[in-house]
């Protein structure tokens, strides 16, 4: 298997995964650069899996789906563009010999939804949309603190190597932020340095791992005393009213 990140937009990726004669696309917020692919690769288009209703997500369904036949298949608790095959937690998916596990990750939009493969002789993988980010995690524009702590702790529950996917290039400033909160941390000051210097070069930071989120991710790691210890000197108050967890994302939020 093939796993290619599509750069769309600003710094969206569309996830490709392929066998040489067929693919699936993950959140296609542009039909072009999947098309592009396909072509280049000699592929055929078999699946689409959304993982949420945003439009920089869901903008080339439509075209792709009409162009190439391509199955459609998405959170069944969001608006999405039809027709297409709807998924509850618990679900499976079978694309390219691969069953994917749906998991229901609300947080970023109340019906978001993961996928997660384990493929053979190869690390599994993990199309997280905008749940989970290298070095972060996606604002809460529909639900809670504690639906996005327990979306992330079920992602923080899968294999050490599996492949973290997420759908923005964002890993930079997540860990400018994450230096702040925990500057003692070995593991995120190596990180730092492999990231930079990997963007240095123009190449996508994608995919992390678990292991390396767990280590480095923040939000994660919010009930670590480092990491509470930083959330007190930024707001005690709270820390004590509303937990480690959403004061954190917060901070985040008024972090620049």
């Amino acid at each position: 298997m093939k796993l290619i990140p599509l750069p769309a937009f600003d710094d969206n990726y569309i996830w490709m995964l392929h066998d040489g004669r067929k693919a699936l696309v993950v959140d296609p917020g542009d039909a072009e650069p999947v098309l592009a692919a396909l072509q280049r690769e000699g592929l055929k288009l078999q699946g689409i899996l959304v993982t949420h209703h945003h439009s920089d997500h869901t903008g080339g369904v439509d075209r792709l789906r009409n162009s190439t036949g391509a199955s459609v298949f998405g959170p069944a608790g969001e608006k999405m563009p039809e027709p297409l095959q709807r998924q509850h937690g618990g679900d499976s998916v079978q694309l390219l010999g691969l069953q994917f596990q749906v998991l229901d990750v609300p947080g970023h939009t109340a019906g978001h939804i993961a996928y997660f493969a384990n493929i053979p002789h190869e690390a599994p993988v993990l199309f997280c949309g905008d749940t989970l980010f290298s070095g972060g995690c996606g604002r809460l524009f529909e639900g809670t603190p504690q639906q996005m702590l327990a979306s992330l702790s079920q992602l923080s529950a899968l294999p050490d190597a599996t492949r973290v996917c997420c759908a923005h290039e964002y890993t930079l400033s997540n860990l400018k932020f994450a230096v702040e909160v925990e500057p003692d941390n070995p593991h995120l000051m190596a990180y730092l340095a492999q990231c930079q210097a990997v963007r240095g070069q123009g190449l996508p930071t994608l995919p992390s791992t678990l292991d390396t989120e767990r280590k480095i991710n923040p939000f994660l790691r919010s009930e670590q005393p480092t990491i509470v210890a930083s959330v007190r000197r930024f707001d005690a108050q709270g820390l004590t009213s509303l937990g480690a967890f959403a004061t954190l994302r917060l901070w985040k939020n008024q972090y620049r």
